[in-house]
């Protein structure tokens, strides 16, 4: 699986993950230091929050369409200098709207990412490894989430919030130098060995059975339950990350009474068994669909998603029952762990069922569903809080939509039968 270059696409879109979500956090951990600098108020800052994903879920789809249509290489090289470049331009933000069409921007550049993954994987790896490679890579997000705390936080308090901008900036840049350097957009594409010829062979087959039949189109997926629901589960699967990404932090200081000091240790920890649950989540899949292989496919993702994803949605609805602060951080740790022991497997599942000449563009909308979750989730969470006066109902909310999700994978989630 790491040999003969495929290792190196694997530790390239591994940091590209850890890069997106350092990122993605760097504006929440230095969010007091520019409410204080730019005079903003805590609405401004939750619009300013929220405007990252009206960009981000556009360029979900629109980023998949890019790598299918100019390769999953270029879009990613020119995705992360994007993002990279406005991450940087926060440093010229000077108030409330500057920082919304910055942010927008952003959110656009960060938005082909998963989709470009999943292509660059559909590439290079046979699918009996597709589940594993893909959680790999994925697991690079929350770790990402996990150091940002640390480094952004000194870099703030010691030089300033806008120089901790320019410093992920170049990181981000100095990745794309090396990634166009060194890495190629299929095993064709470098020599081959006797296991590239294979893996290579195993991709021309698929190619000519695409031929024979004619070239899907788009809209032929789009249209199928399989996707759609699949996308369902994932817009669950969001829902939990953004409430927990957005509010679970301010849940601790004010429903909990812990400082700002300690909810930043403590937030670290769910991070960790996040980037757990989704370094291991392909590989359970994958020991499934080598285990039950008459089974198919999809019943090893299936197996794998329902049940995690339904353990996630029960821990995270008891975490707002429970009385204590150490239980409410204990069910949210694991519910992200359960949460993202699923995160490879919506991407799974798409390069099960699609063909390879529309598995990025169909990955990218089903992102682009699953991220209206990220524009929905924090509203709809503040409306709760602000109505009821506690965060249960949030939470709640949060379980039921996804014990209803993976109860729709079970129904809905088969195999595509595509026109001759």
């Amino acid at each position: 699986m790491f040999s003969q270059g495929r290792g190196i696409v694997i530790v390239f879109l591994f940091l590209a993950g850890v890069i997106n979500y350092l990122d993605r956090s760097a504006l929440s951990i230095a969010a007091p230091f520019i409410q204080e600098d730019l005079s903003l108020s805590a609405t401004e800052m939750g619009i300013i929050f929220s405007s990252f994903s009206v960009g981000y879920a556009i360029f979900n789809f629109l980023g998949g369409v890019a790598s299918d249509k100019y390769g999953a290489k270029l879009t990613l090289f020119v995705a992360m200098i994007v993002w990279s470049l406005f991450s940087g331009a926060l440093v010229l933000a000077v108030g409330f709207v500057s920082m919304i069409v910055i942010r927008i921007l952003f959110g656009m550049g960060e938005g082909p990412l998963s989709a470009t993954i999943s292509k660059m994987v559909n590439n290079w790896f046979p699918s009996s490894n597709r589940a594993t490679v893909i959680g790999l890579t994925n697991s690079g997000t929350p770790l990402g989430g996990a150091i940002s705390g640390p480094i952004v936080g000194f870099i703030a308090l010691s030089y300033g919030w806008r120089i901790s901008f320019i410093v992920i900036m170049i990181i981000g840049l100095i990745w794309s130098f090396f990634w166009w350097k060194f890495v190629k957009e299929r095993p064709q594409a470098a020599s081959l060995s006797s296991k590239q010829v294979a893996v290579s062979a195993e991709n021309e087959e698929g190619k000519k059975e695409n031929v024979g039949k004619g070239k899907l189109k788009l809209t032929f997926y789009l249209k199928q339950k399989t996707i759609l629901f699949t996308a369902f589960a994932f817009f669950s699967y969001n829902y939990i990350l953004f409430f927990f990404l957005t509010w679970f932090p301010t849940y601790l200081v004010d429903a909990r009474g812990l400082s700002v000091g300690n909810m930043s240790i403590i937030t670290v920890i769910p991070w960790v068994l996040g980037f757990i649950g989704l370094a291991l989540g392909g590989f359970v899949s994958d020991f499934f669909f080598k285990k039950f292989i008459k089974k198919g496919v999809l019943f090893s993702r299936k197996a794998v998603l329902v049940t995690c994803l339904f353990l996630s949605a029960v821990c995270i609805g008891v975490a707002g029952l429970v009385t204590t602060t150490v239980g409410a951080v204990t069910l949210v740790a694991l519910s992200v762990f359960f949460l993202y022991l699923t995160g490879a497997i919506y991407w799974a599942i798409v390069n099960d069922v699609v063909d390879k000449d529309n598995v990025g563009s169909v990955g990218g909308f089903m992102h682009f569903l699953a991220n209206t979750a990220g524009i929905i989730g924090p509203t709809l969470t503040g409306y709760l809080v602000d109505t009821s006066g506690t965060y249960t109902s949030a939470f709640l909310l949060a379980g039921g939509l996804a014990v209803f999700a993976s109860l729709a994978v079970i129904r809905f989630v088969r195999p595509i039968v595509k026109p001759l």
